[in-house]
């Protein structure tokens, strides 16, 4: 049997230069479409309906990940087999891991997330740094919250950093994206949901919120700025101001951290005996 050899040898292919484009913003805005690069963000794209369109793979990526690639080409995808070099052109990591699939935007309206009654969200106010944007979309997957809002002045959602960080929960979730943090806000309390604004100079504990039993009913947390926090306007628009308690001698936690310790203190609590599992509005 022959050796297999890739199609796509040269960087300069149309295909490529087109796929290559897509890791600037103003390209995946117009044609709304993203990269997303690695075995596992692939495999979740492949299982979401019309997601994955186009699939690059190396000949030993195609091999060693047969299934995906087998999806890819079982929902109609384009499957390309490409030379080393043409998977580094396209990829914007270091390593690349030999798949990188073309995928086309996903992003939910808000009012659907709104008509959907969620019990647990995560509103990503001005949060600029992609990896912290999706490793918080990654907590809030994990931590079973039903949706996620990136503000107008947050990061791309389709950032390639933003989708690597997400590890393939960008693709498991309801995700809305350019709300005004003002509306988002309105529009989750207005349909019964408690919002909570995470801020290390919060005049609420944590810990006091979950000892007095106010955290099992339908919650949305309020992230802010990586450096600078949620401004004063943003946080008068909230329920309650928590702070995250420091027990021990470090001067602060992350975004990432402190969203992941908020999301399943809310998610434990939600889970509890007399939790709110269902949503009324009057």
């Amino acid at each position: 049997m022959s050796p297999v050899t890739p199609e796509l040898i040269s960087p300069r292919s149309p295909r490529v230069s087109a796929a290559r484009r897509l890791a600037k913003r103003n390209v995946r805005g117009k044609e709304r479409l993203f990269l997303a690069e690695g075995p596992q963000a692939v495999r979740e794209a492949g299982e979401q309906a019309d997601t994955l369109v186009e699939l690059f793979a190396t000949v030993e990526a195609a091999e060693r990940y047969a299934d995906i690639v087998g999806r890819a080409r079982d929902i109609g995808a384009r499957v390309h087999l490409a030379a080393e070099q043409v998977i580094a052109d396209i990829s914007t990591t270091v390593t690349p891991q030999g798949l990188v699939g073309i995928c086309r935007f996903l992003d939910t309206p808000f009012e659907e997330i709104l008509a959907a009654r969620p019990k647990l969200v995560a509103v990503l106010a001005h949060v600029r740094d992609p990896g912290n944007a999706g490793t918080v979309l990654r907590c809030a997957d994990a931590a079973g919250a039903e949706a996620v809002v990136l503000t107008d002045a947050s990061v791309d959602l389709y950032n390639p950093k933003t989708v690597r960080a997400s590890v393939g929960s960008l693709f498991h979730l309801p995700v809305a994206v350019g709300v005004p943090v003002e509306r988002a806000m309105a529009g989750l309390k207005d349909a019964g949901v408690r919002i909570l604004a995470a801020d290390g100079a919060g005049t609420d504990d944590l810990d006091d919120e979950l000892d007095k039993g106010t955290m099992g009913g339908p919650t949305a947390w309020v992230f802010g700025n990586e450096a600078w926090g949620l401004p004063e306007e943003t946080r008068a628009l909230a329920d309650a101001v928590v702070r995250v308690p420091i027990h021990g001698k470090a001067e602060s936690l992350n975004l990432a951290t402190a969203a992941a310790v908020c999301l399943y203190a809310s998610a434990r609590a939600q889970r509890a005996s007399g939790g709110c599992r269902s949503v009324t509005v009057s």
